[in-house]
């Protein structure tokens, strides 16, 4: 890890930008998510049906957004930028992949050989052997 070093300016304006983003007072929050959750748990656990959102609290369907059609949008607009006619790309053949794969294995380097495994002497006992 490296370490760095700052001096006491430095230190004084991170600890005045932390003391700005900070909030004192967050009674103007509501935890929507806890107060329905609290609903249904005590609906359930007086055996009644849980209330269903009426009409005006329904929640607001998101955007769903076709990333593929945001990408070929995106790409128009670069080939346009580009000044490119939309025309395809020329296309050239290539060498056939069995050829070149024969001219690659013909190319390859000998295996090497393996390394003889090294043995270590046997450990001896420090106990005395037993008689007979």
């Amino acid at each position: 890890m490296r370490e760095s070093e700052l001096d006491e300016d430095e230190i004084e304006q991170a600890v005045q930008l932390a003391e700005s983003m900070t909030i004192d007072d967050i009674s103007g929050f509501r935890d929507v998510y806890r107060d329905a959750l609290e609903e249904l748990i005590e609906a359930k656990s007086e055996g009644k049906e849980p209330a269903q959102p009426t009409e005006g609290e329904a929640p607001q369907p998101s955007q769903v957004l076709d990333l593929m059609a945001a990408l070929n949008a995106s790409v128009q607009r670069a080939r346009e930028s580009r000044g490119e006619t939309g025309e395809h790309a020329t296309v050239h053949e290539m060498k056939s992949r069995k050829r070149a794969a024969a001219k690659k294995t013909a190319k390859k380097a000998p295996a090497k050989k393996a390394a003889a495994k090294k043995t270590t002497a046997k450990k001896t006992s420090s106990r005395k052997p037993r008689s007979a």
